[in-house]
């Protein structure tokens, strides 16, 4: 049995080590938390504790379905990280550079269209409506200002 693991599993563009059991090496790839690993892992019929350097290449093959559709498979939509897209309204399940593209998009277009949270973002500033008296306080010191002690004659 030892002959069948494989150290690095390719899932989805991205390397997940062979060590971690099934639900933890999900997470691994960007874009799929543990609700979402655990939830494919069940629909599946998979052992969630098998290491999944172990899995024959039929289940990750499998996982990879799945990850490419989810509204195809039993995922329910609240699952998904892409619901009601704002250029198409489609609900989508994005992982790894898709994610980061789109983001990076829906950042652009809240600069360019100078929505309060673009400006927020611009500006480097918490968007969510945190305070900012005492927190995110980057790049300036806050406080009383040592001088540098005198010199002995």
């Amino acid at each position: 049995m030892e002959d069948d693991f494989k150290h690095l599993v390719r899932i989805s563009r991205k390397d997940v080590d062979g060590n971690k059991t099934a639900e933890y090496a999900l997470t691994d790839i960007k874009g799929v938390g543990l609700s979402l690993s655990r939830s494919i892992c069940l629909i599946l019929g998979l052992d969630l504790n098998q290491k999944i350097g172990y899995m024959p290449d039929e289940d990750v093959k499998k996982i990879e379905d799945i990850l490419e559709n989810p509204m195809e498979s039993e995922i329910p939509d609240w699952m998904l990280n892409r619901r009601r897209d704002y250029a198409t309204g489609k609900t989508t399940h994005l992982i790894e550079s898709d994610l980061d593209m789109t983001l990076r998009d829906d950042l652009n277009r809240m600069k360019k269209t100078r929505s309060y949270k673009g400006r927020r973002h611009e500006a480097g500033l918490p968007v969510r409506g945190q305070r900012t008296k005492a927190t995110f306080r980057h790049g300036s010191s806050v406080g009383v200002k040592r001088t540098r002690p005198a010199k002995l004659p």
